[in-house]
């Protein structure tokens, strides 16, 4: 694998020529921040850009604005000299190996090859920024749905590919080098948890991390440079699955550093589960861990009418959609990387912006510049995806500049992170969502006063609610049924942004929805509770094939589920005793979703009353993921005081596999 000559000798350094002023205490500016406790001198504050050359060919400017939040439209300034004043100390920049047709057509995403890294490095450098260079091993998108081979190792076998793929890495790595980056990381791919490079099977990519491992070594003793060998995965709020992908790392000897993972808020789960992941990561294979992409919406507009990867209906929270939500939830983020002891977190592409807005020659620039997500000339090599969706921008709506490219104040959280930030003004951003569920007869009790988000992250205060006595008098309380109380706050000087919603007499509006429904009897109904004693599992086949299962894209709601799977033939219950609280008719059901299963499989839910007598569902068998079952009982005739045991029976054959979730038993 070793190059035949070794140079010793360093890259062409790149003399820092500026140097930027940052905190010594906490700052007065257009953010509130609060300190992270213990966070470290060297903590990566990162940021890819891999789309900024292809930006500014296509005219994009970026304006750096008034220290301490001035009104003014600030003064066009290089990115990287913004990024350095923000507090930016790495950046990241993705390799493809060949983004371009055979007549030099770019597929877009910026076009991104070894001379985009060196020529971002470089420039990076003089303003004592490192690099961290994303290999892809593709030549365009690589992420757990998408690990294509590049166009030129499509007919190589494993030990031609490997060996390819080595000296790719290694020449790319002088490439960038020779060019005076700072590399410090180096990611052999990108979100591999599926596949690397076209190939699928663990032994197979286990080959390809060794011979990417080994070249980053070798070009590190050529140039004398410490680089950490870096691998990168997806879906931490699937925690068992990534602790096993861990595990096997070991099992197969890779040589790597860094346990880098992708932490996006809307989809992978509570930032807790960040924080344990990464220590557990680190405690048990005794290597670094890092958050390599991450990001967060400011506004749900779309600023080049291509569509967003987010929107209002992806917002987390806790986090309104607006500048102080993008900054508190990046802020958090960092905390919660730093509590477990990671190097740091890279933002992604936080300068990717609209080329032209509002101008009728934005499109020329995706096809011309590569400053979309993919050109038509990208059909070529990814014809399922790129080639039927190719734009612009998807995500304009999370950088940190707006559509015309004025920074915003939320760009300053990292350089805050030590010392803590106050705004300027303490304003409400968003209310909290007021429900009350009572039963049929019970009285209602709405609350005096509601809590906020305010653009102070630490306020507390909660704001007096008047709500309206006329509708509450209005409906019948021992009904079920859904309403909804309008109701009144009044500011008195407090201010007040984002999306929130004013009554006619100028007070903030807010709404309190009450919902009449027979109370759910179930303990740990969706199995989110930390103690699930409640519920028994009695195997009646060899071992428990069962497990509470942390992953929110197999769970019907919340984050867990009740999960099974086996090697071998499968035969259990699951069951808790519910004792019922006034007599009447009930209903029992529950949702599940699963594959694999042969026809002669047999499940169903059941509920057995006080005298033994036994109530079943109809049979139900889970033909796909996320295909949703719903079996029920209904009927079910209890009475006041009475126990029943609700449940569960499984009987299937080896390796299929499935979720329950949100059992309920409700008086009908």
């Amino acid at each position: 694998m070793q190059s035949e000559e070794i140079r010793e000798t360093e890259s062409a350094g790149i003399e820092q020529t500026y140097f930027p002023e940052l905190p010594t205490e906490k700052a007065n500016d257009g953010i509130y921040v609060t300190a992270i406790d213990g966070i470290a001198d060297d903590f990566i504050r990162g940021m890819d850009i891999s789309s900024l050359p292809v930006e500014e060919a296509s005219g994009v400017k970026y304006y750096q604005r008034a220290s301490k939040g001035g009104d003014d439209a600030g003064t066009e300034q290089d990115l990287l000299k913004i990024l350095a004043d923000a507090g930016i100390n790495c950046i990241r920049v993705r390799v493809w190996n060949d983004p371009f047709d055979a007549e030099g057509n770019g597929y877009g995403g910026g076009n991104c090859t070894a001379d985009t890294a060196a020529e971002l490095g470089r420039r990076a450098a003089a303003y004592g920024m490192d690099l961290c260079v994303d290999f892809h091993y593709s030549d365009f998108w690589a992420d757990p749905n998408k690990q294509m081979r590049p166009k030129a190792w499509n007919n190589m076998r494993v030990n031609d590919q490997k060996q390819a793929l080595y000296d790719y890495t290694c020449e790319s790595l002088r490439t960038i080098l020779d060019a005076g980056a700072r590399v410090t990381m180096v990611q052999i791919g990108n979100e591999i948890n599926y596949g690397l490079s076209g190939r699928t099977a663990f032994k197979d990519i286990a080959e390809l991390l060794k011979y990417g491992s080994q070249a980053v070594r070798d070009i590190s003793s050529e140039y004398g440079r410490d680089m950490a060998v870096t691998v990168h995965y997806t879906g931490i709020d699937d925690s068992d699955g990534i602790y096993r992908i861990a595990d096997r790392l070991d099992e197969y000897e890779i040589d790597y550093d860094v346990f880098g993972v992708s932490y996006y808020p809307y989809w992978h789960g509570g930032m807790d589960n960040l924080t344990a992941v990464l220590k557990k990561i680190s405690a048990d294979h005794n290597v670094k861990t890092c958050v390599m992409e991450t990001s967060y919406m400011y506004t749900a507009d779309d600023g080049d009418g291509s569509g967003n990867s987010v929107s209002d209906g992806n917002a987390v929270e806790g986090y309104p959609v607006s500048v102080q939500g993008q900054a508190s939830c990046v802020r958090d983020v960092c905390a919660a990387a730093s509590e477990a002891g990671a190097m740091g977190v890279f933002y992604w592409e936080g300068g990717w912006i609209p080329v032209n807005p509002g101008s009728g020659t934005r499109e020329q620039d995706w096809e011309k510049y590569g400053s979309g997500w993919a050109s038509s000339y990208a059909a070529e090599y990814d014809p399922d995806d790129a080639g039927k969706y190719y734009g612009g921008c998807s995500w304009e709506n999370q950088a940190f500049f707006d559509f015309e490219g004025h920074e915003l104040p939320s760009l300053s959280v990292f350089k805050y992170l030590k010392y803590g930030a106050a705004g300027f003004s303490n304003e409400v951003l968003q209310l909290e969502s007021v429900e009350i569920d009572m039963m049929p007869g019970d009285e209602l009790k709405l609350p005096g006063t509601v809590s906020a988000i305010w653009t102070d992250p630490d306020c507390t205060d909660k704001l007096t609610v008047k709500w309206d006595e006329d509708i509450i008098g209005s409906f019948d309380t021992d009904k079920t049924g859904s309403y909804t109380v309008p109701g009144r706050i009044e500011l008195a000087g407090t201010g007040a942004s984002g999306d929130l919603k004013f009554n006619e007499d100028g007070t903030l509006a807010v709404e309190a929805k009450v919902n009449i429904a027979n109370k759910n009897l179930v303990a740990d109904p969706s199995f989110e509770e930390e103690d699930h004693s409640c519920w028994k599992v009695e195997s009646l086949a060899g071992t428990d094939p069962t497990d509470y299962q942390n992953k929110s894209s197999d769970a019907h709601s919340g984050s867990f589920a009740f999960h099974f799977w086996d090697k071998s033939a499968m035969e259990f219950t699951l069951e808790q005793t519910v004792k019922v609280e006034k007599a009447g008719k009930y209903r029992l059901d529950a949702f599940m979703q699963g594959g694999d299963f042969s026809d002669d499989s047999e499940i169903y839910i059941y509920a057995v009353n006080a005298a033994g007598k036994e109530y079943r569902s109809d049979p139900v068998i889970p033909d796909g993921w996320v295909n949703w079952k719903n079996p029920e009982i209904t009927g079910l005739e209890l009475a006041d005081g009475e126990s029943v045991k609700i449940g569960a029976y499984v009987r299937c054959n080896p390796e299929s596999w499935a979720t329950f979730d949100d059992f309920s038993l409700k008086m009908e």
